[in-house]
């Protein structure tokens, strides 16, 4: 691994590679910052072993992560990677300016925490402008589809089955969740247009420039989890076990940016059923990622009860 990332970018921007490094706070690909001899630096993106243990959707992450790149970086001003070469088993990007939001959260003033969640749900408003074809994920791992409705079908059927074939210890029953949501089910047939939706935005994935107070966004990064599909979902990774409501500096760029943010009865049980999406994420991937098992009862303290909350949101308004 320590001569693939240079000789990898050297062959395919056939420039002169000087030097590498490994970059943390990926779960599943890998990634790593490459130096080149004209003093310009690119990101190298790395898939795991193709017989490693993975979701069933986590199949051919980096396509989705080109789409998004590709489609975001031409038809909005949303800064994200330029695509400079994809590769079944690699992803390699330009370098965008920044550090992680999360690195920079601690010493942050309120005021500039607020201006930045402003400016980023403008951003999160314009990349819901971009449309798609159909619904679901681009790498068709899980089966896109015609309408949103069977699209998340197949969705939300791929991570169950996915806990079912793991073991994975869930604090309800697949067969619970599955009567659940297929009553609410008729609810997704309102989403007739396949948005682009990120679905990881959470701060790791958020690069801050510039000096404390006047920091602004450099770019949105991994962009592999994405999918065509209702802008509602969204909200669920920007405050993941919080509501919308919770963070009004972002709704009221979302609003200035052209989004809808009207959640009515209707959008509120949408993203009941998103949430729980990703929370059965949280709790299934764990088990092929070997997570050791402190982690693991944290995610279960914390996405286990969320999880639980959601359906028996779903519950109460199908009843």
């Amino acid at each position: 691994m320590s001569v693939l990332p240079a000789s990898l970018v050297a062959e395919v921007l056939k420039k002169t590679v000087t030097g590498h490094e490994a970059l943390g706070g990926g779960t599943y690909n890998t990634l790593h910052r490459v130096a080149l001899s004209d003093g310009g630096r690119v990101i190298l993106k790395l898939a795991p072993d193709k017989d490693a243990a993975r979701l069933t959707y986590e199949g051919e992450l980096l396509v989705n992560e080109d789409e998004f790149y590709r489609c975001a970086g031409g038809a909005t001003g949303v800064p994200v990677p330029e695509v400079l070469h994809l590769a079944a088993d690699s992803l390699l990007m330009s370098e965008l300016p920044g550090d992680p939001w999360a690195a920079s959260a601690a010493g942050m003033g309120d005021a500039e925490h607020d201006r930045l969640r402003h400016e980023l749900g403008a951003l999160v408003a314009e990349l819901h402008t971009v449309t798609g074809t159909r619904f679901g994920y681009p790498s068709e791992a899980v089966p896109t589809a015609p309408t949103w409705r069977a699209a998340f079908g197949e969705m939300l059927e791929a991570v169950l089955g996915d806990a079912e074939r793991f073991g994975a210890r869930l604090p309800v029953s697949v067969e619970r969740v599955r009567a659940l949501v297929r009553g609410a089910a008729p609810a997704l047939d309102e989403v007739t247009v396949p948005a682009l939706v990120h679905f990881d935005l959470w701060q790791g994935n958020i690069l801050l420039d510039g000096p404390p107070g006047e920091r602004r966004i450099g770019g949105i990064i991994d962009g592999e989890r994405m999918f065509w599909g209702d802008p509602l979902a969204e909200f669920v990774s920007l405050n993941l076990f919080g509501e919308p409501e919770d963070d009004q500096a972002l709704l009221a760029g979302y609003r200035a940016g052209g989004g809808d943010t009207g959640f009515d009865a209707a959008a509120r049980l949408r993203m009941a059923l998103y949430r729980c999406y990703l929370y059965l994420i949280m709790l299934v991937e764990g088990v092929p990622r070997g997570y050791p098992p402190a982690r693991s009862a944290v995610t279960r303290r914390t996405a286990g009860p969320a999880l639980i909350l959601a359906l028996g949101l779903i519950s109460t308004s199908t009843s």
